[in-house]
């Protein structure tokens, strides 16, 4: 079954959630802010992902962050940014499979993969 990670509230977590159901497709919903991020978790994205693209640059929780801590980011700052503060990963996060990942909401994407 596909997992979507995110946060309820946010309004492209939102989209997906619309997409899905219409689409009658089952999902199992991971909400950051009630069960957290474990650091396995961290460590794989940013593998499969990479930092650049699972940090979410043009967020609120992003912009709060000193600048020596945005100009020096490497995988092991990103783990910990990530697991002290969830809201700055990239929304939705999808689990297709183990290793197969959709990152973001776009519709092509989502029907292309799914459907």
């Amino acid at each position: 079954m596909i997992t979507i990670f995110g946060i309820k509230n946010c309004d492209t977590m939102k989209k997906a959630f619309r997409w899905l159901d219409e689409n009658n497709i089952e999902y199992h919903f991971h909400d950051y802010k009630k069960a957290g991020v474990d650091e396995t978790m961290a460590k794989a994205w940013i593998d499969l992902l990479g930092w650049e693209n699972v940090i979410n640059k043009r967020g609120t929780t992003w912009r709060k962050l000193d600048d020596e801590v945005k100009n020096t980011i490497d995988n092991e700052k990103a783990v910990n940014i990530m697991l002290a503060q969830p809201s700055i990963i990239k929304r939705p996060l999808l689990r297709l499979k183990e290793s197969e990942y959709l990152l973001g909401f776009k519709s092509e994407e989502y029907t292309e993969k799914l459907l």
